[in-house]
């Protein structure tokens, strides 16, 4: 799995799906007038994308996972301010489904994309790659060349 842009990652794809349906969800009339919890699910959404996009930019591991896990956080309150709307009567079961399959599918991707990087020996864009044989402590105690075998 290796993707230079943000824009590559399936994760983010899919919660820029999520915002679009918020969005279309959130301008129907009733929705529209409750700006609290209209601005509260578009926030939510675009949190869930957007950290995303700051983790990857970010160019380290360990900083990604945790905007990642900030992602997730969001994919969740968008299903609980869906229910929240749904008993407002702002939207029917039907869009409710919709909206809470693309948050789980989204919430899944981003899950992966955690599992992997807690797999992988990469640490980001800001560390550069291990040369083999080649150390990159200059510490005394540790040799810049492997010891021979």
């Amino acid at each position: 799995m290796t993707f230079k842009r943000f824009e590559e990652i399936e994760a983010w794809k899919l919660a820029r799906e999520l915002c679009r349906i918020v969005r279309r969800l959130t301008m129907k009339t009733e929705f529209y007038k409750d700006w609290e919890l209209r601005k509260q699910i578009r926030s939510s959404s675009g949190s869930a994308m957007d950290c995303i996009a700051e983790g990857h930019e970010r160019g380290n591991n360990a900083e990604f996972r945790y905007f990642l896990g900030v992602s997730l956080g969001s994919c969740g309150e968008v299903r609980s301010q869906g229910y929240r709307a749904l008993d407002y009567d702002y939207i029917d079961e039907e869009e409710l489904k919709e909206l809470s399959f693309m948050a789980v599918r989204t919430s899944a991707a981003v899950y992966g994309l955690v599992e992997y990087l807690n797999k992988t020996e990469i640490k980001g864009r800001r560390y550069p790659a291990p040369k083999k044989g080649k150390r990159y402590s200059k510490d005394p105690f540790f040799p810049d060349q492997e010891p021979p075998t």
